[in-house]
């Protein structure tokens, strides 16, 4: 294998081909990434069994081959050797010389054989949204992704798929994430995509109009964005039923400016470590939000001017799980809805139904 390449552009797939390497693996071709140059280009794979993602780029191939390298190594030489170009040649023992500038270092390299194949999906149905829309439905609900194995279906984020609407469903056991977007599709599917794949795939998407093309099959997913084929495995168990979980009733409706509350709330939780964990308490009266809270540090108490209609109210809150809520809200105002001191408030829009946040309230003790 013999090949040159712009170094700007080997950086790049390098870097973001590497995101679904595996750092250690028993497996050592695991570690490292797929080169495959071929007539005018080089193809990059890295895969870690669960997702893979490849690129190819444009490259002045000398010599066709494939070869995989330390993922970490490679990346590690490229970022800093001097010059605008890059060449990597291999021989017969797998050892690739890469130089660049005055710059040579050899490495050694794995046989290709020893990579795994990536799953080869049947392109049963396919979906294509535009990038930015696809990017804010992920990063409005990925942090309300299940962090833990307890029902490991919930590690990931449920698409449905009907009547011409993808919703995006984020569950963890304490908080809820709703994305809603019409798209033109007729559609009619479920599927559940792994936390992890779409942390990955929002770094790919652009906030733009360029599409995204999404192909899914009984046990995978394929996004093709920007030159990337990124497939991934799906996630299989009953997800939560969504619908039966959001209250559909409230007793309480607040209208409030985002960025007050979110500064409130950031406010309030100053007294709060991860040695000192202390619930906020929200107390809604008429056209006001009252916040506090108590830990060994002290004692805090803020309070923002709201629009407020029916009872009044008092709960507590996870200041992390409302702060998420509020930064993942994305507009000027939000609607609360709130049933109950003990029921999960709803945070929603204030027109139509783009998003939803559900966060369940803890208890609190009363104040002495």
């Amino acid at each position: 294998m013999k090949f040159i390449c712009q170094k700007d552009l080997l950086v790049e797939a390098v870097s973001n081909v590497s995101r679904a390497v595996c750092a250690k693996s028993p497996i050592p071709a695991l570690e490292g990434i797929l080169l495959k140059a071929q007539e005018g280009q080089l193809q990059l794979t890295g895969y870690d069994l669960e997702l893979g993602i490849v690129t190819t780029i444009e490259a002045k191939t000398e010599q066709q081959g494939e070869l995989v390298l330390s993922a970490k190594l490679l990346l590690d030489i490229i970022r800093r050797i001097p010059g605008e170009t890059v060449s990597i040649v291999s021989d017969e023992k797998n050892l690739a010389t890469i130089r660049g500038g005055a710059s040579e270092f050899t490495i050694p390299g794995i046989l290709a054989d020893e990579y795994p194949e990536l799953p080869n999906v049947e392109e049963k149905s396919d979906l294509v949204m535009k990038q930015g829309t696809l990017k804010s439905m992920i990063d409005q609900t990925l942090f309300a992704i299940a962090t833990t194995d307890s029902k490991p279906v919930h590690t990931g984020s449920l698409f449905d798929i009907k009547d011409s609407c993808v919703t995006l469903v984020s569950v963890d056991g304490y908080r809820l994430a709703l994305r809603r977007e019409a798209i033109v599709s007729d559609l009619n599917t479920k599927f559940i995509v792994p936390g992890k794949t779409l942390s990955e795939i929002s770094k790919l998407l652009r906030e733009e109009d360029e599409e995204a093309y999404l192909v899914v099959s009984q046990k995978h997913i394929v996004f093709h964005i920007s030159g990337y084929y990124v497939v991934s495995r799906l996630l299989e168990g009953d997800f939560l039923d969504y619908n039966a979980a959001i209250p559909k009733i409230s007793k309480t409706t607040v209208k409030i400016n985002t960025r007050s509350l979110t500064d409130s709330v950031e406010r309030t939780s100053l007294l709060i470590s991860d040695r000192l964990r202390s619930p906020i308490r929200l107390v809604v009266t008429e056209n006001k939000v009252q916040l506090s809270c108590s830990t060994a540090m002290g004692k805090a108490h803020d309070e923002v001017d709201c629009e407020v209609s029916g009872e009044a109210v008092s709960m507590g809150f996870n200041n992390k799980y409302l702060l998420d809520a509020l930064k993942a809200s994305d507009c000027d105002m939000v609607k609360l809805e709130i049933n109950g001191a003990l029921s999960p408030m709803r945070m929603i829009p204030m027109e139509g139904d783009s998003f939803l946040f559900l966060v369940l309230p803890v208890r609190v003790k009363n104040d002495d």
